[in-house]
């Protein structure tokens, strides 16, 4: 299958989508060929953390061994939320990731009612920076669009409003 052709289909299923789940999925999915070719091209830097236990400090790389893409920011979220006690699953975080951002660390939100009053959603769980302060965890970076943060701050949230991540099935 072909890039145009796979990008047909997901225009089609996205289009699809929006009856469904509403303006959050039209402006991921209607984005510009252009602007999601840019996006797939944006690095990150992996973020660096301290587990608790040890006291020692090491890259989230070399305690992990995973990527800088969202495969390895999820594990590396599993990784912290699994020492502060933080419930949730790679699956869970992987499906509220693709529905709230595609998978996009630095999608933005610029037109809910969050937005409207000047806090917009961010993020790959596009959370808002006071959500974001409330909930952040310690050792991860202080920035509401580090992939790491942002996931271990939301399933943190979701933790205490749900129960866990895993619990979340829709927009919360």
């Amino acid at each position: 299958m072909t890039t145009r052709t796979r990008i047909a289909r997901l225009r089609n299923l996205g289009l699809t989508a929006i009856a469904t789940t509403g303006a959050a999925a039209a402006a991921l999915t209607l984005m510009s060929t252009n602007a999601q070719a840019a996006e797939a091209t944006q690095s990150h830097a992996p973020t660096a953390v301290t587990v608790a236990g040890n006291n020692s400090r090491a890259t989230s790389q070399q305690k992990t061994g995973t990527a800088d893409n969202l495969d390895g920011w999820i594990k590396q979220s599993l990784q912290i939320m699994k020492a502060k006690g933080i419930p949730g699953s790679y699956e869970g975080l992987k499906r509220n990731i693709m529905r709230e951002s595609g998978g996009n660390p630095t999608a933005q939100n610029n037109w809910d009612v969050n937005a409207q009053k000047g806090t917009p959603s961010k993020g790959l769980l596009q959370v808002i920076d006071p959500t974001f302060n409330a909930y952040h965890v310690s050792g991860t970076a202080h920035s509401v669009t580090d992939p790491v943060a942002n996931i271990t701050a939301a399933a943190n949230y979701a933790a205490h409003r749900y129960g866990s991540i895993d619990n979340v099935n829709s927009a919360y």
